[in-house]
């Protein structure tokens, strides 16, 4: 199973201070997170975007590119990219030049986005909010299958035998589809033959097990081999479990609450809290036993092959979030490895898998 961590880059006040970082220093930050991932052994650095005042994170090609410079074996991803708001040209020129730097280790994970503010900033009517995504993803994949394309479809111009440059090292350039609920997307992703990476961010797992079966079903009615599949949830370790919970809660808890505000949610109890950290809860936040134990419960669920954690949820201190990495890649990685009998050298190439035909 390959491991690994995604961020948005959150930049809200410290629940211990309320002060905010200046954007320079959490993206410096970012960056030491990222070069110890690649340190310890960590198979996957991922970053969404996002268009948010409490985000440093609308141009995740960028910011993996400085990442790209500073590490050597790590893939690196977008966490998503929200594209029923981009340009999928451009969205593959960006990802194919990340991949050229940094030695065919990039990937791109699509969606269509939990937040819209992307929609209006760059034109686009919400009211075409799938559609927008359907006819983009399209173009992406034709893009990646061809060097010179025609294409003409509703919400962009057409293109007439017109190639797209640089083409990646990577043939074919990685490409997922992240979902969170919705059977539809998981059906589409299978058909396509494409990878998928289900959020699971509340609830109970098994809740989410259809959409795998779903996503399978559909990849092999379409002719495709099994496609991969990633779980994607919300955690933070520590040395201890209960350093975990209590150092997690209350920056989870400010951030899910903000987002509540807007979305209708009840604020988050402490009961709740510790509900979503037990073995069947949706959150990964404990000892790296108890994180371990998580990864190998949910893998019996769903057979996954890639497992990523969101460090973090609001704003922690970055020594800690950096304790965390160094446990998830020197403790629980190779637990997680052993327990499923794959050491890392034992692994199946990263690229394995990803074709949409």
């Amino acid at each position: 199973m390959e491991l690994g961590i995604y961020t948005f880059v959150e930049n809200t006040p410290d629940p211990a201070t309320g002060k905010t970082l200046p954007p320079e220093v959490r993206v410096r930050n970012l960056m030491e997170e990222v070069v110890l991932a690649d340190q310890v052994g960590l198979d996957v650095f991922g970053i969404g975007e996002h268009h948010r005042p409490d985000y440093i994170s609308s141009a995740p090609a960028v910011l993996l590119a400085a990442a790209a410079a500073r590490t050597e074996r790590i893939r690196l991803t977008s966490a998503v990219t929200v594209l029923s708001s981009d340009d999928p040209v451009r969205v593959f020129q960006d990802f194919a030049t990340l991949d050229l730097l940094s030695g065919g280790r990039a990937e791109i994970m699509v969606g269509r986005g939990s937040f819209i503010e992307s929609f209006p900033l760059f034109g686009y009517d919400l009211a075409d909010y799938d559609e927008l995504f359907e006819e983009h993803l399209a173009l992406l994949l034709k893009v990646r299958e061809s060097e010179i394309i025609t294409w003409s479809g509703k919400h962009r111009p057409p293109i007439d035998g017109r190639g797209v440059y640089p083409r990646p090292v990577q043939d074919p350039l990685p490409i997922w589809v992240a979902v969170g609920g919705t059977p539809q997307s998981a059906v589409r992703a299978g058909a396509l033959g494409l990878p998928m990476a289900i959020a699971i961010i509340g609830g109970l797992p098994e809740r989410f097990k259809p959409l795998a079966e779903l996503h399978r079903k559909a990849a092999e009615k379409a002719g495709h081999p099994i496609p991969r599949l990633s779980i994607n949830s919300h955690g933070f370790i520590a040395d201890t479990s209960q350093k975990a919970a209590d150092l997690a809660f209350p920056a989870l808890k400010y951030q899910m609450d903000r987002i509540g505000l807007e979305r209708g949610w009840p604020p988050m109890t402490r009961e709740q809290y510790d509900f979503s950290i037990t073995l069947r809860g949706a959150n990964f936040i404990g000892s790296p036993q108890q994180i371990v134990e998580k990864i190998l419960f949910q893998h019996e669920i769903f057979g996954h092959d890639r497992f990523l954690l969101q460090l973090t949820v609001g704003t922690l201190p970055h020594r800690e979030v950096l304790r965390a990495i160094e446990l998830f890649g020197t403790e629980v990685a190779p637990a997680v490895r052993r327990a499923l009998g794959k050491g890392k050298e034992e692994k199946a190439p990263a690229g394995d898998g990803v074709t949409a035909d």
